[in-house]
């Protein structure tokens, strides 16, 4: 059977825009194996959380970022970053970070809520969703050196923390209404403008003054005394500071703006007006 010429054309340009050499998809296998591994990470996480495993829960949560981390690490130091990574890392992000962090919490702290408790887990889920989904869109134009709201893997960093730092306090986390603002809050936070710095611009190569190392020596040193808690601080540290300055630094620059606007007139009350503005 003779295909149409015109239909020939069509199904060319369709295999063109998908690979331009018409020869199959090809990917780099060392980057999307770590974000596999972010994927795997995520996968198990769920399965705990469903078992009522939620330490073991959280630390997958946990290892899941780690890869994450590589997965970007390794791509550029091989030089083998491609739009597949990108969305591939994506829909990984969206299993690690936005639907493991619901179910862990959901069935950690928020089940008794019952409606309510996974109504809020779905809240997260979808602002995680959308969150990655404006990353996608924006990822060529955005400045680099801050993200555009909460990354979702800090997000379920503070998720997964908080199980370890309630059981390392004792505190009982069923029914807990905190926690179920909280995971309000960070959805919220994720979805929000609010500009929080993502240390990509930071060249630990380059040669920098000796107190830099002391303050990490100090940080590593903080953390490593009890990292249960204080991964907890500081993870949920890092989101309020952000949100605080998000909040303050629209308001600081229009109270700015406001103090110039009162002072021009004082400093002219001697001086002919021109006239309004637009008639010039």
């Amino acid at each position: 059977m003779r295909v149409p010429k015109v239909k020939r054309l069509k199904l060319l340009s369709r295999r063109t825009d998908l690979d331009p050499e018409g020869r199959g998809v090809h990917i780099y296998i060392l980057p999307n194996l770590f974000t596999t591994a972010n994927m795997f990470c995520g996968f198990l996480s769920m399965l705990k959380a469903i078992e009522g495993e939620f330490l073991l829960s959280a630390y997958f949560i946990v290892g899941a970022a780690v890869f994450d981390v590589l997965d970007g690490r390794v791509a550029r130091l091989t030089h083998a970053t491609s739009r597949f990574g990108v969305e591939y890392d994506s829909l990984s992000d969206l299993v690690s970070f936005g639907v493991a962090p619901a179910v862990l919490m959901y069935m950690w702290a928020l089940r008794p809520f019952s409606r309510m408790g996974w109504l809020v887990c779905f809240l997260y889920l979808a602002c995680a969703a959308l969150r990655l989904a404006r990353f996608n869109v924006q990822v060529v134009s955005i400045e680099k050196k801050y993200f555009q709201g909460l990354p979702s893997p800090m997000a379920a960093g503070i998720v997964a923390t908080a199980v370890t730092a309630f059981h390392q306090w004792g505190i009982d986390s069923q029914r807990n209404p905190y926690l179920l603002g909280l995971t309000a809050l960070l959805g919220f936070v994720m979805v929000s403008t609010f500009r929080y710095r993502s240390f990509k611009d930071l060249d630990f190569r380059s040669k920098k003054p000796f107190f830099t190392l002391i303050i990490g020596l100090c940080v590593l040193v903080f953390i490593a005394l009890e990292p249960e808690v204080h991964l907890f601080l500081a993870f949920t540290t890092y989101a309020v500071v952000g949100a605080i300055w998000g909040v303050l630094g629209p308001a600081r620059r229009r109270i700015s703006k406001t103090a110039v606007a009162e002072v021009s007139p004082q400093s002219t009350a001697n001086v002919v007006s021109p006239g309004p503005q637009k008639e010039q």
